[in-house]
């Protein structure tokens, strides 16, 4: 005797039916969301490399990125080796030399240092940075970090721009600096010469 025809069993058959999907829906999602690295509203930074935005200058060009997500969505990262520009002895001793160095005049002439800088410790090189206030092209403000980090006589300079808060660039730019990739051609763009 076949049941397939009785209401009650038709009913039941569709509720397990529509159950299953949603629990396979919603385990879909939090393997989605565990895979993204993310918890809540927040997601992990992602860093795409683009085009060197700047024209030439005195140094070659260094590479750019910009930022899917995090506490850095929308902002780029820049960063170039500037070989035999550093003083050998002292590195890079005090604020306006990040001024000087960073780049941060390439991405706005508008800009205003936000306070004193600090010493900093990024993928191995000693150095400082410093955080500004740019005024951008099209009237928008945005906030900067420069870093300019010596090794012997050279000099590693990255300035990540944005419009969100300072500190929340500087830590996506600093875990970003930090990854093996990025070390490793930081030291081979360093070693060059």
């Amino acid at each position: 005797m076949k049941r397939t025809s009785d209401p009650g069993y038709q009913a039941l058959r569709l509720s397990l039916i529509i159950l299953a999907m949603l629990s396979l829906g919603a385990l879909s999602g939090v393997a989605a969301l565990q895979f993204s690295g993310g918890s809540g509203g927040a997601t992990t930074p992602r860093w795409q490399e683009i085009a060197w935005p700047f024209p030439r200058d005195g140094w070659p060009a260094g590479r750019a990125f910009r930022c899917d997500g995090g506490d850095c969505a929308g902002a780029e990262l820049y960063v170039r080796a500037k070989l035999g520009f550093c003083n050998c002895d002292t590195g890079v001793a005090d604020d306006d030399e990040v001024d000087r160095v960073a780049d941060i005049d390439l991405i706005s002439a508008q800009f205003m240092p936000d306070k004193a800088g600090g010493a900093v410790r990024v993928a191995g090189l000693s150095g400082r940075s410093r955080a500004y206030h740019l005024t951008m092209g099209d009237g928008a403000r945005h906030t900067a970090i420069g870093f300019a980090l010596s090794h012997r006589c050279d000099l590693l300079v990255a300035v990540v721009q944005g419009a969100g808060e300072a500190a929340g660039l500087q830590r996506a730019a600093l875990r970003f600096l930090e990854t093996d990739e990025t070390r490793h051609w930081t030291m081979a763009s360093l070693q060059a010469h």
